[in-house]
């Protein structure tokens, strides 16, 4: 078959294909190994679809308070099943990941209670969500929530033997960071995660573990709250959404719980039985439905970067065989003009708004400035072909996402032939 005409289009260097080639050779057992979780996970999807007697009906939309918005009952009940939660809470009011998780504290949490996050600081929007950096107002110290963390330890995993050093009888909330997030470690296994919840409930029985799942999902065959996690939150344009989800986010979890996280939202009294769907009931089950494979798409998608990277001398996390619990794919560049090229590149491969050229801007709930390459039907969809980093030493750029591989390894030639051009390999 004959690619020229698409080689000459996206003007890349033909001289990395044998490598690439090669590369996908040594990772076919990394692939087949996907394709277990990815099947099971998609059962499970269409399981719940099946259990809940999910109809035509159920996407029409409604107006006004939402009392005849069947659908929405109807994807939280599916949600529940999938995540094996006593409820859930899945809207498109909830507007991105931080702010799904930052409900979650913002419901449970009350003035002298204490939170722990026992994988170190949180991502950097949920910094600025608590208040250790940014100041902004209405942040969780500001209203008087005490705020500790357990550092990881000197291999950059959970310091399990000093949990209980750190969760005690006024310790009201234990966070777990499942994903990478801007760090330099991998993400934690389901396995590691039940082994800290051991460990945090030996400490504290009534401690309540929050599970920050974005990026996680589908990644495993287990998710958390089926080794003792009290509750989780995510993002519906990350893993979930299968490119599909327009918006929107999700928290499940035990009943009780995810009632003081309705009444939040909306007031008490009201809870879940009010808040419009707004017609996204179709989407956000297609796109459930599809997450699965998309998920396996990107993890191949991230294997192939690293494998590729790794030859090139660069550090890569997680490494080619290291346990895969997120779909973010870490490479250390230690340059911020490499990290922009990177960038830029995949932004040349995105299906939408291809032309634009990323710079690193000032974001919000940022305290760098962050480069983001995202050109997806979805804006800011994670789960779509993306990476970003920010302009801070060590200077890595974290890749996520990909609808599929082809999109993933086009944009991998052409990062190749960008940095070639700039006598980074």
């Amino acid at each position: 078959m004959n690619f020229d005409s698409i080689y000459n289009f996206f003007n890349l260097d033909k001289s990395f294909e044998y490598l690439i080639k090669s590369k996908e050779n040594e990772l076919k057992d990394n692939f087949d190994s996907l394709e277990g979780i990815s099947e099971f996970n998609q059962l499970k999807v269409l399981k719940a679809f099946n259990k809940n007697k999910l109809s035509t009906q159920d996407f029409i939309s409604a107006t006004g308070y939402g009392y005849a918005d069947v659908g929405r009952a109807k994807v939280e009940a599916i949600f529940a099943d999938i995540f094996k939660a006593e409820d859930a809470l899945v809207r498109p009011s909830i507007v991105a990941g931080t702010h799904a998780l930052s409900l979650v504290l913002f419901s449970l949490l009350n003035y002298g209670d204490k939170m722990v996050a026992i994988t170190d600081d949180p991502y950097d929007t949920m910094q600025q969500v608590i208040g250790i950096v940014g100041n902004k107002k209405g942040n969780l110290l500001s209203k008087g929530i005490k705020y500790e963390k357990l550092a990881l330890d000197d291999n950059l995993l959970i310091d399990y033997k000093n949990i209980s050093q750190v969760i005690d009888k006024d310790t009201k909330l234990a966070l777990i960071q499942r994903s990478t997030g801007y760090t330099e470690r991998r993400a934690f296994t389901i396995d590691e995660i039940e082994k800290a919840i051991i460990e945090i409930k030996k400490a504290n029985p009534e401690t309540i573990v929050f599970v920050d799942n974005c990026y996680g999902e589908f990644t495993e065959d287990k998710e958390p709250i089926e080794v003792g996690a009290d509750i989780l939150a995510g993002s519906l344009i990350k893993n979930l959404g299968g490119g599909i989800a327009i918006t929107g986010g999700y928290i499940c979890g035990k009943k009780d719980l995810i009632e003081y996280c309705s009444n939040t939202l909306t007031a008490p009294g009201i809870g879940k039985d009010e808040g419009l769907s707004f017609g996204t009931s179709r989407s956000v089950l297609q796109g459930l439905y599809f997450a699965p494979h998309i998920v396996k798409e990107a993890i191949k998608v991230g294997m192939l970067f690293a494998k590729i990277f790794d030859s090139f001398g660069y550090e890569v996390i997680p490494k080619i065989n290291d346990p895969q619990s997120d779909v973010v794919q870490a490479i250390k560049f230690k340059d911020p003009n490499k990290v922009i090229t990177f960038c830029k590149s995949i932004q040349e491969a995105s299906t939408v708004d291809s032309f634009l050229i990323p710079e690193p801007f000032p974001m919000p709930g940022y305290e760098d400035p962050v480069i983001m390459a995202s050109g997806g039907f979805v804006e800011g969809a994670t789960s779509e072909l993306s990476a970003d980093g920010p302009l801070r030493s060590p200077y890595i750029a974290y890749l996520q996402g990909g609808l599929n591989y082809y999109q993933g390894k086009l944009a991998l030639k052409l990062v190749l032939s960008n940095f070639k051009k700039q006598g980074y390999i």
